[in-house]
């Protein structure tokens, strides 16, 4: 570790300070000192930010109280050594020796309480002090610190074939920093293992289906999520242990705690409970449905248990913020806005990547759960999207990330692609921050949401191939269009703080927009149905009442009708050609699948039509065609459909791999052209390597950490 061991490692090291003297040698002195003593050192936990933590907090046990045979003026010696401050400490070993080896000294200017023993006489204490003087004399060359080693960097290799999934949480690093794992990009995606000096990852058996996967403190364990279930599995070997039965697949995740607990997302996103590791009932240690949006996930622990912090996004993850939870007092509070993730660094900073890609550290107060003083940039060029990080870091200082232009806001150019892959690019002078796109009826314009440089999104429309290019809305926050069915007008979202309104305007501009529906919850999607009755949108997260699939009457009038009302999270309502049908995902089987129901009722008749996995349906102009993507976000499948006598997959087939293209798993992020013998989509410009990213591995990163903190 560049800054130290832990154990041993003084107040001022962990705080990252560039000069240390003589009496940081003195601390290590007496940490050694006291476990010789006492059998154990001043502070210990299961991870080094948890020692850490105690060293910068907390003050030694009393030693007498553990051995009572102790002298007192080597226990009160060696808790001089131990002082927080330089200053209360000795000023050289030499200095620390005399006093081990006097056992008058007991006052040496400091306000350490040393419990009375009984007297002894001077024979009985000159063996403990010149066994310590000894000792601390023959330690001082072995503990006194090294220079920081070099930082280092290097792309990581797993092996021919294996490539990890950017979509999704899928990497971790053990706390010693000698083993990464990864999720690979397969339809039932598993999870893989590469250790330090090996030249390929290997399979973890047991792990199909595994998503966002978490060391545990002592390296041996990993918890993931697979089936809509919490799972651990021993790293050497063994049988997956399910430790809960209902747990977040993709955006939440899990977080083993120093006191032998896991902390976990449920499936609604709005709460986070806590299991044993060893097994047990799970509690809820918060719950907040008033979370908009995705509610918890990518959840990073503080030391100490003090408190989680983890990420919340709203808008398809356009808007995404931080908050910090105080596990003691069970509340919780915006720490930062416009953030992927957040953790916590040995030298008492919080890291936090930002939507631009940058790793930012600042001052955090523990006490107050705040952050403090200004932005330090530690890290550029970190791809991101999807309101999902690509880092993570070892205790040790080993850093992981994943390099690209893979955000939601990078430049997209829109291409044509057939059916086995091969892709045309519409318009080469075409480009830009576009999120999401809908194509008309008649395949001769396209709408698309194009962020600006203020943070605004704004729905423009342009013409087919080389056509203009015009803006329809003005509003700031308009998003998801989807093109009437004769159509002359598009509809699209706009956030309105709590609430989501659904607006149409007309494509040429006649006349002003005009209100399809008032929804009194964030909007997350809208379809419109082709016989022109009925808006289709989806509203915010996964509670009950509150992330459901609504229709409304598109004349204006009429009430609201919930079409998909479930504990679970419902996705990507698609109505089919003659209105008839409603093609959607959902997790209710545990993990996310596309499923077929009649549009707009009856409730109850419903069949799951993908397998392994599916999202964003989007039905072919005929109806006999549902195209999808897969569960992991790489592959486009297309279903061969009939509904006579009832409905039921004739036909299956993959198409091609979408690792190339912008992907949305939570929201449409293709288009069908009338013909079916094409589909658009976002590609972004930049090369394969940048945007589907690359993973970085960097030994030693604290010792760069700690010279941009005193820059």
């Amino acid at each position: 570790m560049s800054l130290g061991t832990p154990t041993y490692m003084s107040p001022e090291q962990a705080m990252g300070e560039r000069t240390l003297d003589a009496r940081t040698d003195v601390y290590a002195l007496g940490c050694v000192l006291y476990e010789m003593l006492t059998a154990e050192p001043p502070f210990t936990g299961a991870t080094a930010q948890a020692i850490v933590a105690r060293v910068m907090t907390e003050s030694p046990r009393d030693m007498i109280a553990q051995r009572s045979t102790i002298p007192e003026h080597v226990a009160h010696a060696t808790m001089v050594a131990l002082a927080k401050l330089p200053a209360d400490r000795f000023e050289s070993a030499r200095s620390f020796a005399e006093a081990l080896a006097r056992p008058g000294a007991t006052s040496l200017g400091t306000g350490v309480r040393i419990t009375r023993a009984r007297p002894r006489g001077l024979r009985d204490l000159l063996p403990w002090a010149l066994a310590a003087a000894g000792l601390a004399v023959g330690a001082f060359g072995l503990l006194r610190p090294q220079p920081p080693l070099p930082t280092t960097r290097q792309f990581v290799s797993f092996g021919e074939g294996l490539v990890p999934t950017p979509f999704v949480r899928g990497v971790d690093i053990s706390p010693d920093g000698s083993t990464i794992v990864v999720r690979d990009s397969a339809v039932a995606g598993r999870l893989w293992v590469k250790r330090r000096g090996d030249l390929d990852a290997v399979p973890i058996a047991g792990t199909e289906g595994a998503y966002a996967p978490r060391f545990s403190p002592d390296g041996e364990w990993l918890s993931f999520v697979a089936g809509g279930r919490l799972k651990k599995i021993r790293l050497s070997g063994g049988a997956a242990i399910t430790l809960a039965d209902s747990a977040e697949m993709n955006f939440g995740g899990s977080l083993w705690l120093d006191d032998g607990t896991i902390l976990f997302v449920g499936p609604s996103q709005s709460t986070l409970s806590r299991v044993n590791a060893a097994g047990g009932r799970p509690t809820v240690v918060s719950q907040d449905s008033t979370l908009a949006g995705l509610g918890f996930g990518e959840p990073n622990a503080l030391p100490g248990g003090r408190g989680v912090m983890f990420t919340v996004c709203t808008s398809g993850c356009l808007a995404i913020a931080v908050h910090v939870l105080d596990l003691k007092s069970g509340e919780q509070h915006l720490l930062i806005q416009n953030a992927l993730g957040a953790w916590y660094l040995p030298t008492g900073h919080v890291a936090y990547l930002r939507n631009d890609g940058v790793l930012i550290a600042r001052g955090f107060d523990m006490q107050r759960l705040e952050l403090t003083g200004p932005e330090v940039p530690l890290l550029e060029g970190i791809k991101t999207g999807g309101g999902v990080s690509s880092l993570t870091f070892s205790a040790t200082g080993t850093l992981i990330y994943t390099v690209g232009t893979g955000s939601l806001r990078a430049d997209a150019e829109l291409v044509r692609v057939a059916d086995r892959g091969v892709a045309t690019v519409v318009d080469s002078s075409w480009f830009g921050p576009f999120n999401s796109l809908a194509l008309s009826p008649d395949g001769s314009r396209v709408a698309v949401s194009s962020g600006q440089a203020n943070g605004a999104l704004d729905i423009w429309v342009k013409t087919l191939d080389r056509g203009t290019f015009s803006r329809l809305t003005f509003g700031g926050q308009d998003r998801r269009p989807v093109w009437s069915p004769d159509g002359k007008e598009v509809a699209f979202v706009r956030d309105s703080g709590s609430g989501g309104n659904v607006y149409a305007k007309r494509v040429d501009g006649s006349t002003s927009e005009r209100l399809l529906a008032k929804i009194d919850r964030l909007v997350q999607e809208v379809d419109w149905s082709p016989d022109g009755k009925w808006i289709v949108v989806r509203t915010d997260n996964g509670l009950t009442g509150a992330g459901d699939i609504v229709a409304v009457p598109a004349s204006g009038s009429g009430e609201p009708i919930p079409v998909v009302a479930t504990p679970h999270q419902e996705y990507n309502p698609s109505v089919s050609p003659d209105s008839r049908w409603l093609a959607y995902a959902s997790t209710e089987s545990g993990t996310s699948e596309v499923y077929v129901r009649p549009f707009p009722g009856p409730a109850g008749e419903r069949w799951q039509v993908s397998n392994g996995g599916g999202l964003t349906p989007v039905w072919s102009r005929d109806g006999t065609m549902i195209y999808y993507l897969t569960a992991d976000g790489f592959n486009m499948r297309r279903l061969t459909v009939q509904d006579d006598p009832t409905f039921s997959v004739v036909g299956r087939e993959t198409l091609f791999n979408v690792g190339n293209y912008f992907v949305d798993l939570f929201h449409q992020s293709f288009a069908l052209s009338p013909d079916g013998n094409a589909i658009y989509m976002l590609r972004p410009k930049a090369a394969r390597a940048s945007v589907f990213g690359q993973l970085v591995l960097v030994e030693n990163w604290f010792t760069d950490v700690r010279a941009r903190l005193k820059e």
